[in-house]
């Protein structure tokens, strides 16, 4: 999808997008297509009794008078509160009723619109944004689509008198990028996406300026990650752990490091799950998508932060040399662990990963993100992630990111409690704690992970990787989710 920006006047081709406020905000060209076009936008304002609600959409198709295909009036609902979110709502909205139609062109009419929370310009970039995350689609495998079903909309102007809008997108843009990888990387099937084209996908990023390093099972023995490893047992599919760096910092100072889950495929092992919906678990690597997204957004935009990304990719199967329940591994910090469901597996790999990555770059703080348990789920419904932490000031930090980003977080409970869950009568841990909490417990059996004076936040999103059906800014299927997150905090706390 192309987005321009462009202060002239209206084309004489193409839809027309009109946003109107409920309190009778609306932009200039509003009177103007109604003086045109005779009075047609007004008559079917009324004959409609269309009130601007947020999100509803009115279209005069084929208007007399003027050359444009159609003119679409959208609700945006109360101008009061209309933020940046609205404003990106506001533009994916419109985006994806003008995807189900064969404008291949559509303008944005915005001048002489504003709001009191926004800048004129951030205002028409946020439009933007908002209609360049919803025009995503993963169809690469389609064949035989039908014509009429394939969206032509191919170009998108915004028009705006604000001068700087233009800067602002390609930042946002470089963001969306980022998000749109990481859609990518979710959507694809796992016999697409394993550990190695995974770590290749990776290796992509250095053309960002991302130094990307890849670890090979041989490498991982001899580091003693046996918790990782163990988890890769039963696939053919060689285990990877990549690391990417971007260094747009200080030099030498100390980085954020962010930690991904990437089960390419999660079938259980040998402590199986269900067949029905087994297909989903192609997206158990959602966590390692996010923080390669992250990765491309954050270089993709030149941070000024030095910032490393770490992914912990493996696939999980049965097979004679698949890990047993009741195994007992030594992970890389020396920590032995009683596996006693091999289905909770993401909380093994990442125990490596956390730790390799505290060893290897000394970070002030350490995020992980993971599709880790259906627990979360349960609790947070696909409304948030759950955030676990001791940390208050980095619990705050974050909760401030996923309200701007619009990646909302909840803070969950982590407690000692949750950590007496996880004692073994053999090894020093085990890897599940029980029916009760099962979020909770997770979180405190990587908390066993994190060394001392290291600052760390744990994100099940397992309920956000995937979004269950359309919204506002995203098609049904990978979310993108964490990217914004992830890139948010990092400008606000981490740039110098």
């Amino acid at each position: 999808m192309q987005i321009t920006f462009s202060a002239a006047a209206l084309p004489k081709t193409g839809a027309i997008v009109i946003p109107i406020f409920e309190d009778g905000g609306k932009p200039k060209a509003y009177e103007e297509l109604d003086k045109a076009t005779d009075g047609a936008l007004e008559r079917a304002v009324k004959t409609s009794a269309f009130k601007a609600k947020k999100g509803k959409i009115l279209e005069i198709a084929a208007p007399a008078g003027v050359g444009a295909s159609r003119i679409v009036l959208i609700g945006a609902g109360p101008s009061k509160g209309f933020d940046r979110l609205a404003a990106e709502a506001l533009g994916g909205a419109a985006a994806g009723h003008l995807l189900k139609g064969r404008d291949k062109s559509a303008t944005f009419a915005l001048n002489g619109l504003t709001v009191k929370k926004l800048a004129n310009d951030e205002f028409a970039a946020r439009i933007a944004t908002g209609a360049k995350m919803k025009s995503y689609r993963f169809d690469k495998y389609r064949t035989k689509e039908d014509k009429d079903d394939k969206p032509v909309l191919a170009k998108i102007t915004v028009q705006t008198s604000a001068s700087k809008a233009k800067e602002l997108f390609a930042v946002y843009d470089a963001v969306n990028d980022g998000v749109f990888l990481t859609r990518d990387l979710v959507s694809e099937p796992a016999n697409i996406l394993y550990p190695e084209s995974f770590a290749k996908r990776c290796q992509e990023l250095s053309k960002l300026g991302v130094k990307v390093k890849v670890l090979g099972e041989a490498e991982m023995k001899k580091l003693g990650m046996g918790s990782l490893l163990g988890v890769g047992q039963g696939s053919v599919r060689e285990t990877k752990l990549v690391a990417m760096e971007w260094t747009g910092g200080k030099k030498g100072e100390a980085p954020v490091a962010f930690v991904g889950k990437g089960v390419t495929f999660d079938t259980g092992g040998i402590s199986l799950k269900p067949a029905p919906n087994m297909d989903e678990m192609k997206w158990d690597m959602g966590g390692a998508g996010a923080v390669t997204g992250a990765m491309a957004a954050i270089a993709g935009r030149k941070a000024k932060a030095n910032v490393i990304g770490v992914v912990a990719l493996v696939e999980n199967m049965p097979d004679g040399a698949a890990q047993r329940p009741g195994d007992v591994v030594t992970s890389m910090s020396g920590q032995t662990i009683e596996v006693l469901n091999t289905d909770a597996e993401g909380r093994l790999a990442l125990a490596d990963a956390l730790w390799w990555a505290q060893e290897t770059y000394k970070p002030k703080a350490v995020i992980d993100l993971a599709t880790l348990t259906g627990a979360i789920i349960i609790a947070l419904a696909h409304e948030f992630a759950g955030c676990f932490t001791t940390d208050d000031k980095l619990a705050k930090q974050l909760d401030a990111a996923g309200e701007t980003s619009g990646d909302k977080i909840w803070r969950m409970p982590l407690t000692k409690a949750h950590d007496e869950m996880i004692k073994s009568d053999i090894a020093d841990m085990q890897n599940i704690g029980g029916k009760g909490g099962g979020s909770s417990s997770a979180a405190a059996f990587l908390g066993r992970f994190i060394q001392d004076g290291v600052s760390w936040a744990h994100l099940d999103i397992a309920g956000m990787a995937w979004n269950p059906k359309d919204n506002a800014t995203c098609p049904k299927g990978a979310s993108g989710f964490g990217v914004r997150l992830l890139d948010e905090y990092v400008r606000v706390n981490w740039e110098n």
